[in-house]
């Protein structure tokens, strides 16, 4: 069953430019693994600190073999002291 992936990054102020370039660096690899069926990084019109990454997988196992690969535990690493709460990612299933 495909799963759907919906993470929020909300910068820290000042540190919008460091959140943008790691979803840059993470969205190369992560779009090139085998169970990653879409991949895209959003940015809101209003609010310039907020970001959104929204990835669909070929099941839950896809995802969670990609929570363990290095590009993505650098991603976390990287991101979670930039951002002004703490990192949550939210995978579901459609309903619809």
């Amino acid at each position: 069953m495909e799963v759907f992936v919906f993470a929020r990054l909300h910068a820290r102020s000042g540190r919008q430019s460091l959140v943008h370039q790691a979803m840059f660096e993470v969205q190369g690899p992560t779009r090139k693994e085998p169970g990653c069926l879409a991949y895209g990084a959003f940015r809101s019109v209003r609010d310039p600190d907020e970001f959104y990454i929204h990835s669909r997988w070929a099941d839950m196992a896809a995802f969670e073999s990609h929570a363990q690969l290095p590009h993505t535990v650098r991603f976390v690493d990287a991101v979670e002291p930039l951002l002004d709460h703490p990192f949550k990612v939210t995978v579901a299933e459609q309903l619809w």
